[in-house]
């Protein structure tokens, strides 16, 4: 069952204050929204929907269109900061500063990044409830917020400190393939179930430049005017092509952020989907069973990659696997797994004895 329940509604409504904000903002501009779990691929087929459904965490998504528009939007809910709780977030990360030469230094991924960043907030956060509005004084470098206070709080720093910034929800959303952000226009997504739609996310000329460099900086290939492109994958596997110069990209700073399910597409799924038949996929087997070579050929976002990753189960898992790519996409469920990258060479190196 796909649909939530009216007590399971009920219970996230009441958990996601955010949310209940944005479902009152609404009401008098459309019909309750239809709660999902997870969104059925027929809905593609409605000509007006009306849903709401999860991502990770404090992010939800609501598709929709009216009879007054011309297309479908997707809007993103996320905790939004009161002038309040800008001042209060400030402080706390002014006192996050402080403390971080004191922190252990020893954290490789992101994931500890943001154990790391939570567990520290804990310490400088005091939960008051009665402590809601202006920031008060600062006793003992403890700042008090309300439990709703802090959930916002903590959500607006590990964003932006580790994660998307503006671009968070999209980062949090598991029905996203491609991304495309052009600086000065809202933010356009290829969705798995609606396809091309506009979003409420606007990234600000004003930010362009910043924005570019500091997404270059997650994937370690910095951009300028003279290395105005560049490529590489964000922490979660995403990947991504940055394009800085106004020289390059007429319209400033542009990026594309293409994303792939953490489990990959299984090949009984490409059957349902209708990307090829029963017979296809038993001769698919059949070839890597026995050690044939396979091509898999097509034009850019055919599902290459998709299909590649649903095929690898075929080998015979005793095999040994080498894969080499330009940036890491493919994920092979086999133990002994050799993953590499290709990477261009300097000029030549000459010695003169």
């Amino acid at each position: 069952m796909t649909r939530m329940t009216k007590e399971e509604e009920e219970k996230l409504i009441s958990e996601s204050p955010h949310l209940n904000k944005y479902l009152e903002e609404i009401q008098n501009k459309m019909d309750v929204p239809v709660f999902y779990s997870k969104v059925p691929r027929d809905l593609k087929e409605e000509k007006y929907p009306n849903i709401i459904y999860p991502t990770k965490g404090l992010v939800f998504i609501h598709i929709y269109r009216t009879k007054d528009m011309e297309d479908r939007e997707y809007h993103a809910i996320e905790p939004e900061l009161t002038k309040e709780e800008e001042e209060k977030r400030d402080k706390v990360r002014e006192l996050i500063y402080e403390r971080a030469p004191f922190y252990d230094k020893n954290i490789k991924t992101q994931d500890e990044l943001r154990r790391a960043i939570k567990e520290v907030i804990d310490k400088i956060i005091v939960v008051d409830e009665k402590s809601g509005g202006k920031l008060g004084k600062i006793k003992g470098g403890k700042v008090r917020v309300t439990s709703v206070e802090k959930m916002n709080i903590v959500y607006d720093i590990t964003k932006q400190v580790v994660g998307g910034g503006p671009l968070e929800p999209f980062m949090r959303d598991p029905y996203l393939e491609d991304i495309h952000i052009i600086t000065g226009e809202n933010v356009h997504l290829i969705h798995k179930v609606f396809d091309m739609v506009e979003t409420n996310i606007h990234i600000d000329k004003k930010w362009a430049n910043t924005f570019s460099q500091e997404f270059a900086e997650k994937i370690g290939s910095p951009v300028s005017e003279g290395q105005p492109i560049a490529d590489g994958t964000l922490p979660d596997g995403s990947r991504v092509n940055i394009i800085h110069s106004k020289d390059v990209s007429l319209k400033g700073p542009s990026m594309t952020v293409r994303k792939f399910s953490e489990t990959p597409i299984s090949i009984t799924q490409l059957m349902d989907w209708g990307t090829f038949d029963t017979s296809v996929g038993a001769y698919l087997w059949l070839c890597l069973q026995y050690g044939r070579s396979i091509f898999v050929c097509g034009e850019t976002a055919s599902g290459k990659t998709t299909t590649a990753n649903a095929m690898f189960v075929f080998i015979p898992p005793e095999k040994k696997i080498y894969s080499v790519e330009n940036t890491p996409e493919v994920q092979v469920p086999h133990q002994v797994w050799q993953q590499m990258l290709t990477r261009s060479t300097g000029p030549k190196e000459s010695y003169v004895d």
